[in-house]
């Protein structure tokens, strides 16, 4: 009976929140720890549109990482106030709270999210990214010493979420903070989200960085028929957007923008399924979705 204590004494688990303003490399960070591409990633601020949760268990250690959407003030339309909801929401649950940084820019919206993170009380890690775009590493001298002046961090890291460095440092201090707790997911798992939604992710990544100067965020992608059929999975898909301008250069001419759209996610889903995929994607305008809570709801946004 004392060995089945002290075996659950040893057990670590918690919930860790990456936050921080748009583009600032949450997702790439969140790939680069679990080791495993979950999170769609590209170069357009506000990628991220739901909360997703990445798990890396190591031995007694379960870290439940939170990627949330980017913490920003232009909440202009129904959308964006979703996402804001949503990512200042998971402060109050975490046990830890990672607010990532891009090397020497601080903005003001980084100083929104510093007061989310002073508000809830949380205990927070600094991480400063894209450190390998600094020219010279002592750069970061005064960086690291204005964030800690700040009186909010526990321990300031410097990365590269998008060449892995400094990532494993990360882990040990993020281990190192869990409190004692049985694991809340089998040591395999590595992201509660359905096969079904991280298809819709792969298809939203290609289009974003396909399409992400001409329609930023105007767009989604809704899985409308899944189907295994033998060694094949039988996809459909609709991709929404606002005007009709926006569905002519999705198509391109001829269709063939769209036809390279899903060449380059179908190459991705087989490689997530591990099965060949028959993908079939459609265009359909739904005008001003971006701003409906209804039409948020039925495109998969939980409205809460």
């Amino acid at each position: 009976m004392s060995d089945e204590t002290d075996q659950e004494q040893s057990l670590r688990c918690g919930y860790v929140a990456l936050v921080g303003r748009p583009n600032v490399g949450k997702s790439t960070l969140l790939n680069h720890l679990l080791q495993q591409k979950i999170a769609i990633t590209s170069r357009k601020p506000q990628t991220t549109r739901h909360v997703m949760l990445g798990v890396d268990t190591q031995g007694d250690f379960q870290a439940i990482y939170v990627d949330t959407p980017g913490i920003h003030d232009h909440v202009d339309r129904e959308m964006n106030r979703y996402m804001v909801r949503n990512a200042t929401a998971v402060l109050a649950d975490a046990d830890l709270v990672l607010m990532v940084i891009e090397r020497d820019r601080w903005l003001s919206e980084d100083e929104l999210v510093l007061g989310h993170i002073r508000r809830s009380g949380t205990p927070a890690l600094a991480v400063i990214n894209k450190q390998d775009q600094l020219q010279r590493k002592e750069l970061l001298l005064p960086i690291i010493a204005r964030l800690h002046a700040m009186g909010v961090f526990q321990a300031i890291l410097p990365v590269s979420a998008l060449k892995g460095t400094g990532v494993d440092e990360l882990r040990r201090e993020v281990f190192a903070r869990l409190p004692v707790n049985p694991h809340l997911f089998p040591a395999d798992q590595v992201t509660d989200q359905s096969e079904r939604f991280l298809v819709s992710e792969i298809i939203r990544e290609k289009l974003m960085r396909r399409f992400g100067d001409e329609i930023p965020h105007r767009l989604t992608v809704v899985i409308e028929g899944y189907e295994e059929q033998g060694d094949v999975v039988d996809i459909a898909a609709d991709i929404y957007v606002e005007r009709t301008g926006q569905k002519q250069i999705i198509i391109g001419k001829g269709g063939e923008k769209l036809k390279q759209v899903g060449q380059d996610a179908r190459h991705d889903i087989e490689a997530l399924l591990d099965r060949r995929v028959m993908l079939r994607l459609w265009v359909k305008v739904r005008p001003g979705w971006t701003n409906s809570p209804n039409a948020l709801r039925r495109m998969g946004y939980d409205q809460g």
